[in-house]
């Protein structure tokens, strides 16, 4: 059974920093593009971040640009989304999500998700 699992959500202020990471069941983890969305509340998921099965290619949502940082470690099975400057309007639930081709920022596209992980940012 493929599992995805997020951790490292939490409370923080405004202009601060959390690290999401996410490790996944999925063998070879190296054959899967990952990426992140997330959803706010009465909101649709949106995407935030993708990154492709070696780390060549990275593609983020304007949103989140030069902010967010998405990398992984195949030898690890983890991807990992290090959030800096972080904005009220970030609060949401953050998904990892797998897809064996490369979907960017297609939802649709993603074969498997995590169960998500709150990150809360107060102003």
């Amino acid at each position: 059974q493929v599992q995805l699992v997020e951790s490292g959500g939490g409370l923080v202020q405004a202009g601060g920093s959390l690290r999401l990471s996410c490790e996944a069941s999925l063998r070879p983890f190296s054959s899967y593009a990952m990426g992140w969305f997330r959803q706010a509340p009465g909101k649709e998921r949106e995407f935030v971040a993708a990154i492709k099965w070696h780390g060549d290619s990275i593609y983020y949502a304007d949103s989140v640009k030069g902010r967010f940082t998405i990398s992984r470690d195949n030898a690890k099975n983890t991807v990992s989304l290090q959030m800096n400057s972080l904005k009220p309007e970030d609060t949401a639930v953050y998904y990892c999500a797998a897809s064996q081709i490369w979907p960017m920022a297609s939802a649709i596209r993603y074969d498997y998700w995590g169960q998500g992980t709150q990150v809360t940012v107060s102003s």
